[in-house]
């Protein structure tokens, strides 16, 4: 009989999990005490690694003083206002502002709502139209299931969002087309950087840019979902450094505290801020009872600390140049169809005999963990603390599940 724990993204009637009791740096072991090595950082997420004492001594450093306050009109808390401060300057948007939340689909949704909201105080209340990419998962709240291009993670929720539409994801003259024809009614186009849960796409030559070109043109804002690729994942804090084109929204999530407090967040650029800022008499009446949590800051702001002091976001480069040789050279022996990814994080696409979904589990008997997306992809995401060793051992794994087929 299945438990009282209804799963995530899992059958309903499943009835067995793996319990994870303990984790370390890149490694985790199990109820039965089975080790693995952890090739997806949990999901996406876990930059510095699990089991860290310093994060919990910062939380709970936190909530020996105050575990939060509402920061609804008129409160606020020093971690919020720090953090905030702090990612203003690590990221690429200047003179923005921070607005926190609690996920990265929260994100996505307050993105998606701000952009809206922007233009209303712009004077241009027609503008509703949000148009986002094929392959691109942003979250499952309402907004993003609606923008969401996984068609799949879009079925059975009844009506979503009116005024959003996908363009097939690579097809630039696609979208131009389609700004063209509804220039005056958009709102935002919206995208990964690097398409991550559709199955690792990194951006093919000029596209980011040419999406920045197309929404200057057309009076829209640019929304980069960045919680996959934020804070070092491509070798730069942001996946808007790594390719060098700035958005008007950036939302972020997962790695900005690796997961040990969830937090998510967007940082606003000065196009839409100019809007939401000309009346002094407006009011934002969109927020999270958890908006700006304190304790859930300061595990951001010493996860940001750890990052830097071990120099994580240079390491994310070596990690990926490993990780991406290593199953390159399984495609060139035949043994995977191809690889694709960037910075440290990866894909392995198979061949049309394979199966995705048992190769993890092949890989789970043996203490690996990658994650299976469809049948015909297999992804790699490893802690940026991940050893060499560790590393090379995860893809040896790997290599002999994906070769028994």
């Amino acid at each position: 009989m299945p438990s009282a724990f209804l799963h995530p993204f899992a059958s309903p009637t499943r009835e067995s999990f793996i319990r994870i009791v303990r984790g370390e740096g890149a490694r985790l072991w199990d109820a039965d005490g089975k080790e693995f090595i952890d090739g997806m950082a949990s999901l996406w997420y876990c930059a510095i690694g699990h089991g860290r004492r310093e994060m919990a001594d910062a939380v709970h450093a936190q909530m020996s003083t105050l575990e939060t306050y509402s920061c609804f009109d008129p409160f606020t808390n020093a971690p919020a206002d720090e953090l905030a401060e702090t990612l203003l300057a690590l990221s690429p948007i200047p003179n923005g502002r921070v607005f926190f939340c609690d996920s990265g689909s929260e994100s996505v949704d307050t993105a998606m709502k701000l952009s809206r909201l922007a233009h209303v105080q712009a004077g241009h209340p027609e503008r509703t139209l949000i148009i986002s990419r094929t392959r691109g998962y942003h979250g499952t709240n309402y907004g993003g299931t609606s923008a969401q291009g996984i068609a799949p993670n879009r079925v059975g929720f009844g009506p979503l969002l009116a005024d959003v539409v996908q363009v097939p994801s690579d097809d630039i003259e696609a979208l131009a087309s389609l700004m063209k024809e509804r220039s005056a009614e958009i709102a935002a186009v919206i995208t990964e950087p690097l398409q991550g849960a559709g199955g690792v796409f990194p951006p093919t030559d000029n596209y980011l840019a040419g999406l920045r070109r197309l929404c200057d043109q057309h009076g829209a804002h640019l929304i980069f979902d960045e919680v996959i690729t934020g804070f070092g994942r491509l070798g730069s804090w942001f996946g808007s450094q790594h390719y060098g084109v700035t958005p008007d929204f950036l939302g972020f999530a997962k790695a900005v505290t690796s997961g040990y407090q969830p937090l998510g967040g967007v940082i606003v650029g000065r196009n839409p801020l100019d809007a939401l800022e000309s009346d002094p008499t407006f009011i934002l009446r969109h927020g999270y009872t958890y908006s700006g949590h304190a304790s859930v800051c300061a595990a951001g702001l010493k996860n940001i600390e750890i990052m830097q002091r071990e120099d994580l976001v240079n390491r994310a480069k070596h990690v990926g140049a490993r990780l991406g040789s290593a199953l390159q050279a399984l495609a060139a022996d035949g043994i995977i169809d191809h690889a694709r990814g960037e910075g440290a994080v990866w894909a392995a696409g198979l061949r049309p005999n394979q199966n995705a979904l048992a190769i993890r589990d092949r890989m789970l008997a043996s203490g690996g963990i990658v994650r299976a997306l469809n049948a015909d992809t297999n992804t790699f995401c490893p802690p940026l603390v991940i050893t060499d060793e560790q590393l090379d051992r995860l893809l040896d794994i790997f290599a002999t599940a994906a070769a028994a087929q």
